[in-house]
């Protein structure tokens, strides 16, 4: 057995100096102050409070905040005993993902939105990545990273229902600023490994940086792949306030999914374009592209130790400890007044 954070240990060190301030205050305070001036000595309980509260003498007051004190100080100081040693597995394979949130995928021509749709497959690749780090990225005009490069799936599935066309201010959909955040987090990850870019989008954008940041990933050595949500015939695309999104002159806007400009940057980089369906054959087609050529790693080769740390153990009865003192220290009852 051993600690995880010792140092926590010194603010034990505040016990015995709040315990003789507490015994230097209690001995300076008046019994009942200039009260004996003004009231008989039968009612002075009842004018002070001590007639409706449990008088509490110094060892009692300190004992009841110093065990609780202890016991989570003990729990910070991270007591720790009996490990496990965990097999670590180091990917080969590292993923960014790029959701477009752009107004254009509300539009209801895939079942029950594309951004539904899109944040579905998501969740299926997510569900499959085994050997996979990946990381995400939300993008309209600006894009932001949600989540950076990592093999906690759980941490990226959590972020992905908070993502819809609503955060965002500036309309539109520029890829390429996402593809250039993608860039950024693909540098830090190791060199032996595959280094790939999903963008999740319908296509529709016009972005003159496009093709500047595609040829970008290829002079890297990093592929992306595109996963097409929507479909052929569109949809008209809802307004922020309700309705159909219109445009100058009045007419409904209407998005359609622009597979063959999807298609085209895909293929510059050696990566594969998939149309999102009900089935998972898109996502698992992705994902094979992704660890494509990624270095075999061995299980077993390296070996990390986790520690079993039962704070709890102690805060549980801390915070049960408190509970009785408040219990212990309530008014003892309501003085209906003296006659």
């Amino acid at each position: 057995m051993h600690l995880a954070a010792p140092a926590w240990l010194l603010a034990l060190l505040l016990i015995p100096a709040i315990g003789l301030w507490q015994h230097r205050v209690r001995r300076r305070a008046p019994a009942a102050g200039r009260e004996r001036d003004y009231a008989d000595a039968e009612l002075l309980p009842h004018l002070s409070g001590e007639a409706t509260t449990r008088r509490v003498g110094f060892w009692g007051s300190l004992t009841a905040w110093t065990i609780p004190w202890i016991l989570v100080v003990v729990a910070l100081a991270g007591p720790r005993w009996d490990y496990a040693n965990v097999q670590v597995f180091a990917p080969g394979a590292n993923l960014v993902v790029l959701l477009d949130i752009s107004r254009s995928m509300e539009a209801a021509d895939t079942t029950p939105t594309r951004l539904a749709r899109a944040r579905q497959e998501i969740e299926d690749l997510l569900n499959r990545a085994e050997g996979t780090r990946v990381g995400l990225v939300a993008f309209a005009t600006v894009a932001n990273v949600v989540t950076p490069v990592t093999d906690d799936m759980e941490s990226v599935r959590r972020a992905l229902p908070a993502l819809a066309s609503d955060l965002v201010r500036l309309q539109g959909s520029r890829p390429s600023n996402a593809i250039a955040r993608a860039r950024q987090l693909l540098a830090t990850q190791p060199s032996d490994s595959t280094r790939n870019v999903l963008l999740v989008s319908d296509g529709d954008f016009q972005d003159l940086e496009l093709d500047a940041e595609v040829s970008q990933l290829r002079d890297q050595g990093m592929r992306l792949h595109v996963l097409g949500i929507g479909t052929t015939d569109g949809g008209p695309v809802p307004g922020p306030r309700g309705g159909a999104l219109a445009d100058r002159t009045g007419t409904p806007v209407v998005s359609r999914l622009n597979a063959a400009l999807l298609q085209t940057i895909a293929t510059q980089t050696g990566g594969v374009y998939q149309t999102a369906g009900y089935r998972d054959d898109d996502v698992r087609a992705i994902l094979r592209a992704t660890v494509a050529g990624a270095p075999a790693r061995k299980l077993g080769d390296e070996r990390t130790r986790v520690w079993h740390e039962p704070f709890w153990w102690l805060i549980g009865p801390a915070a049960l400890w408190l509970l009785l003192e408040f219990r212990r220290r309530a008014p003892l009852q309501r003085v209906r007044g003296a006659e």
